[in-house]
């Protein structure tokens, strides 16, 4: 039975506090930015040449100086809900996700991996937690305390009005504001039942040791795969794609998935190693870390293939309105775009492609942490140019970045050590058991 240690419990909260502090200091800082320094900054990005827009709207309705100026007004403003909604959706993706491995592994009657059930329950144990968040987030967007979605904004369906957008207008049977209110409800309620379920069904099975039960929870697990391929797709649409609405890409929702599978991975790994080495897991080996490295290493690469082959295509076709998405992206974050492939793809790539490497310990924990960094900073390039554009790079919006990630991870930390102290660690009712704790890796 694992203890949450009171030093690690003290450091997630102190995360906690830290962030909410650090967060408002910024939220104040941004609210307080006046109309002349806002001039200033959107005259300083268009006198160094960078024009390419980083969001669909610049296009649409009136191009004059007041135009301009109330969109980047809009876009600064937005900074604070921005930063705390790329790092809650990373998070709340890569909780699911580790529960859609635990589901596959299940549902593949997989023996290796039973020694870590416990550890991806305790992760799963986030998503309620996460999902709460995105709910605040999207409340706050309805009511028009936030403008992350243009398309929320009545007069562009409004025929009548200067800004009318023909393209939202058609899109307006799925882009409307009570039908993203009923999907989102239905991605956090349907993903905290299926965490609450799973974990449930998974003890019964220890309780009572029965084959009909397991028989109950490899059913349930199956059922979770199918909510999490569609829902996981839609909640790509809705929380990630639609901030741009205009522009949409049929490789999105299978590379903003993967992102997250492969830092759920990472998270996997450094939770197991932790209770390794802190001897309240002694099973966990090096046959599981190797299997556990083979997964980071292929979902990274998976990731790789999914973002080169949507960038690809677009830049192959060079249909302006689509190419607009990148050029925005390099001209405005040309610091964290491109070079995220070294993390995400290059260090990976050298560092994991030896089966060896994969059983050492320091190595494969400190990929881990590079992945997730990683993937945090690929949610970062999804969410910011589109809602923020070119006004990322000031102290206000650090203070809000930093804030917001410490915050989340403070809370992740909390929920998911507190969420195990609760399990019992070795899952004794699992008809796989045995086979994962002899587990060898042939090669």
């Amino acid at each position: 039975m694992y203890s949450f240690s009171p030093k690690l419990k003290s450091t997630s909260i102190i995360l906690l506090v830290v962030g909410l502090v650090l967060f408002g200091i910024g939220f104040f800082l941004n609210n307080g930015i006046s109309e002349e320094r806002i001039k200033d900054m959107m005259h300083a990005v268009h006198s160094a040449g960078h024009d390419a827009p980083t969001h669909s709207s610049e296009m649409i309705g009136p191009q004059d100086e007041a135009s301009h100026l109330e969109h980047a007004a809009m876009q600064v403003h937005n900074s604070p809900l921005a930063s705390i909604h790329f790092v809650a959706v990373f998070f709340f993706g890569v909780s699911c996700a580790v529960l859609f491995f635990y589901c596959i592994q299940h549902a593949a009657h997989a023996g290796w991996p039973i020694i870590i059930t416990r550890v991806m329950e305790a992760i799963a144990s986030y998503i309620p937690y996460g999902g709460a968040i995105l709910v605040i987030i999207m409340l706050l967007n309805i009511f028009h305390q936030g403008h992350l979605f243009h398309w929320m904004d009545p007069d562009l369906t409004d025929p009548n009005s200067a800004h009318f957008d023909v393209i939202l207008f058609e899109k307006k049977r799925f882009l409307n504001i009570p039908f993203y209110a009923i999907r989102t409800l239905i991605y956090v309620i349907g993903a905290s039942f299926f965490a609450w379920k799973l974990k449930a069904q998974s003890k019964k099975v220890d309780d009572t040791k029965s084959l009909i039960e397991y028989q109950f929870l490899y059913r349930w697990a199956v059922g979770y795969i199918a909510f999490f391929g569609f829902a996981s797709a839609a909640w790509a649409w809705d929380w990630l794609m639609s901030i741009d609405p205009h522009w949409y890409s049929t490789m999105y929702i299978w590379y903003s998935m993967v992102s997250c599978l492969s830092s759920g991975i990472a998270v996997i790994i450094l939770l197991s190693v932790y209770l390794k080495k802190n001897g309240f897991l002694p099973q966990f080996n090096d046959n599981h870390l190797h299997d556990l490295g083979v997964f980071l290493f292929a979902t990274s690469m998976l990731w790789t293939y999914t973002w080169f082959a949507q960038f690809m295509l677009y830049w192959y076709a060079n249909v302006p309105e689509e190419v607009n998405y990148f050029f925005g992206r390099f001209q405005h974050y040309g610091v964290t775009f491109l070079p995220m492939l070294i993390i995400n793809f290059l260090l990976p790539l050298l560092v994991l492609v030896s089966s060896s490497i994969k059983r050492n310990y320091k190595v494969v924990t400190i990929m881990a942490v590079v992945v997730i960094l990683g993937h945090l900073l690929d949610y970062f390039n999804m969410v910011m140019p589109g809602t923020v554009g070119p006004y990322w790079n000031t102290p206000e919006v650090l203070l809000l970045i930093v804030g917001a990630v410490l915050f989340v991870v403070g809370l992740f930390i909390f929920t998911v050590m507190s969420a195990l102290s609760k399990l019992k660690l070795i899952p004794t009712g699992n008809p796989y058991l045995h086979e994962s704790e002899i587990y060898e890796y042939p090669f």
